[in-house]
């Protein structure tokens, strides 16, 4: 059944002196005679695709502006008069016939009527929405993908689409998805991840109180089944194939790039039109690559002997490929956080993902220095960066993703240094990591250095505020995360990793948060009850004026440096308790870090500041780590029964400051979320006995003293609250 067009009703003679007058270009009447023709395979949608083509690549190229500061008077007129629905009728009448044999649709018509709808897309506002809304339309569209002639306009507009969609499609719902999938080529299938990402990543819940913990308990309350996205993951990782095949795509060389027609392959950059940026950084490589030597004999490097307009096609394999692989990475990226991490980890090792790009480390991923002082991106936000400036964000992304609390990290390094593990470990007399024994040799990395040193190296290059210092030590101190390894944290000391924070941190003038809170996290983790490192620490910072620079980097925000605060309490109690080793007595009696954390109105101070920057309503996922540490200062006391001491001393705190009540009912409220929060979520409870050696049970035993109703109980903050103060009772925690 055909849609219903409004010219259909319009008399010609009126709709051609209309036509004049208001500059509708005829598209009109060109839509009326569309529809009128018994033969849709006609010239008329090509003719329709030329006039709207242009106004969709003058707001390509000026940036996209807004509805309200853009008039693009054709696909205003095409949608006015219903050439939107009258085109997805056209694409979808096969599908709708009762025919047996389904009539074929020419393919040059199926490409102008796909360009036609992703230039009204563009250009005038509401299209995709609506389009969106028609979810007959959209699993449709996948079918289109079949065909390699249409399959780039069918992505593209696909992309489009599901970018403004309300409800995440179901990947299951899409015809025949698995032999689809198979049936891409290697550069279809790249393409396709393009789609997928806004298929498997959870929506962003933006950036107000929906990212609080209490927003997220209650959503995850009333959504205990599967999310749309994780049902999705489940079905790609049950394609045969997929994930050999994006391991692949994300390790193969420029040079094993397919296509002996390279000019064919340009139509890709179809897909890559809405960033700008890309023919930027292309124009950029190539002119780069103008000036540097001949003396270059990688394939990845350029031919610098040649005319710059013979070198450029090289550029753009290397623009091309490489984000392909942004892509590819950010698929396997959020699969790896996935519910399904330990099936995902065992294919990745097996299809020797991270060997692959530990080959390509030096002549692709960080090939050359690329500046980046953009803002650090969330997992879920897309980057309006340049390719390279994304490749290896993502490149960096994966890393922290594989090596986080998992024991396939040590398949970053290679043969070589998990002997030099081992040496560690036997020197220091202390049994190898059973993760470390466990490791398959085959799957790890090649050559002279691993990844995890090759990441070093480039990481002591980076300017002081590069945002990829970020990621490169968020990546370094996944590494180290998990249960306290000797030999890896003696592994990095040795390549001068505390040094090079100490730097960062004291003497090169950083000022970015992001790039401090990342380098006090990774310090933490590589300090944390090692000696060798509190002694290393001295001898770098061996003036008052670079401790006290030291301490006022750490005052200034104790969210991002309260880990490392954490990590200093531990040793600290850890060392004392070493009374007998005559290096740690030494290095105790010496150390100015240690000794500042070991007077106790030190350690009071950081507990009244860390109860005091967090409430209930407040709590993210990123301070909550407040909670945790102020939790260990008091655990610590509690050890050696010295809790009565610190909640007496908080008590006073808050009178000296004329607010009797308020810190102590904060601290009260925020132990009761404690105690929803971890006792209903098994890994989070994992990570706080791991991070600081201490068992799980006592958490909870001291969360439960501090929350005791007793008020003769020297160890209840009850007992420490004055009756006209206490305001225990109201439930701050429900929704």
């Amino acid at each position: 059944m055909k849609c219903d067009l409004i010219v259909t009703k319009l008399p010609g003679g009126l709709l051609q002196e209309r036509d004049k007058r208001a500059k509708w270009h005829g598209i009109p009447t060109l839509l009326q005679k569309l529809y009128e023709s018994s033969h849709p395979n006609s010239d008329l949608s090509h003719v329709l695709s030329s006039q709207l083509s242009m106004e969709a690549m003058s707001f390509v190229t000026e940036d996209r502006k807004t509805a309200q500061e853009s008039t693009f008077p054709n696909t205003y007129t095409f949608d006015l008069f219903g050439g939107v629905d009258l085109l997805v009728e056209i694409l979808m009448r096969p599908t709708l016939t009762m025919q047996k044999k389904k009539p074929k649709m020419n393919d040059d018509l199926v490409k102008d009527c796909l360009s036609v709808l992703y230039n009204c897309c563009i250009c005038t506002e509401g299209v995709t929405k609506s389009l969106a809304a028609r979810d007959d339309f959209v699993l449709f569209l996948f079918t289109l993908m079949t065909n390699k002639k249409t399959f780039l306009q069918t992505a593209t507009l696909i992309e489009d689409i599901l970018g403004v969609k309300k409800e995440m499609i179901q990947l299951d719902g899409i015809p025949n998805l698995s032999s689809l999938v198979q049936s891409f080529d290697q550069q279809q299938l790249a393409n396709f991840c393009r789609i997928l990402s806004a298929t498997i990543s959870e929506p962003d819940v933006g950036n107000d109180d929906k990212h609080t913990l209490l927003a997220k308990n209650a959503h995850q309350k009333r959504n205990a089944s599967p999310s749309r996205a994780e049902v999705n993951q489940v079905t790609l990782l049950n394609i045969p194939g997929f994930i050999e095949r994006l391991c692949k795509l994300a390790t193969r060389k420029v040079s094993e790039a397919t296509g002996a027609n390279f000019l064919q392959e340009l139509e890709d950059w179809y897909t890559w039109l809405d960033n700008a940026l890309v023919l930027d950084a292309l124009m950029q490589m190539a002119s780069e690559e103008a000036e540097q030597s001949s003396t270059e004999s990688s394939d990845e490097s350029s031919l610098a002997t040649s005319p710059l307009r013979h070198r450029l096609p090289q550029s753009m394999k290397i623009v091309h490929e490489i984000m392909y692989k942004v892509e590819v990475l950010y698929v396997l990226c959020v699969l790896l956080m996935g519910r399904q991490r330990n099936q995902v980890h065992k294919m990745l090792a097996e299809f020797r993902l991270i060997p692959g790009l530990n080959n390509l480390f030096d002549k692709l991923i960080w090939r050359k220095y690329t500046a980046s002082n953009h803002v650090v991106h969330g997992q879920n936000e897309n980057c309006d960066c340049s390719p390279e400036i994304s490749f290896k964000i993502q490149f960096l992304r994966l890393l922290q993703s594989f090596s986080d609390h998992h024991e396939n990290k040590y398949l970053l390094l290679n043969s070589q240094e998990l002997n030099e593990l081992s040496a560690i470990s036997m020197k220091a007399n202390i049994p190898e990591v059973e993760a470390l024994v466990n490791t398959d040799r085959s799957l790890v990395c090649d050559g002279k250095k691993g990844l995890l040193t090759r990441l070093l190296t480039v990481m002591k290059r980076e300017p002081p505020d590069s945002s990829f210092r970020f990621w490169q030590a968020r990546a370094v101190e996944s590494f180290l995360r998990g249960a306290t390894s000797y030999a890896d944290q003696m592994f990095l000391l040795k390549r001068g990793l505390l040094e090079h924070i100490l730097f960062c941190i004291i003497d090169s003038g950083c000022t970015s948060r992001d790039v401090l809170q990342s380098y006090f996290d990774l310090l933490g983790e590589l300090m944390k009850f090692n000696i060798d490192a509190f002694k290393r620490f001295n001898k770098y910072v061996n003036t008052p004026e670079k401790f006290q620079t030291f301490l006022t980097q750490i005052n200034s925000s104790l969210v991002d440096s309260n880990m490392l605060v954490r990590c200093i309490v531990l040793s600290l109690d850890r060392f004392e308790s070493l009374t007998e080793d005559v290096k740690v007595v030494e290095v105790l009696s010496e150390c100015c870090l240690l000794s500042y954390m070991a007077r106790v109105e030190n350690r009071l101070s950081f507990l009244f500041r860390l109860i005091n920057i967090i409430n209930v309503q407040t709590l993210t996922q990123e301070n909550v780590s407040c909670l945790n540490t102020s939790l260990v200062i008091l655990m610590l006391a509690r050890r050696k029964a010295k809790l009565p001491f610190y909640l007496n001393a908080l008590r006073e705190k808050e009178y000296a400051e004329k607010y009797p009540g308020c810190l102590l009912n904060n601290f009260h409220n925020l132990l009761r979320f404690w105690q929803r929060h971890y006792l209903n979520k098994d890994k989070d409870s994992t990570c706080l006995e791991n991070s600081s050696c201490i068992p799980f049970s006592y958490w909870k035993e001291t969360v439960s003293v501090l929350l005791g109703s007793d008020r003769t109980s020297l160890c209840a903050i009850a007992s420490y609250i004055d009756e006209p103060f206490m305001d225990l009772d109201r439930d701050l925690l429900e929704d």
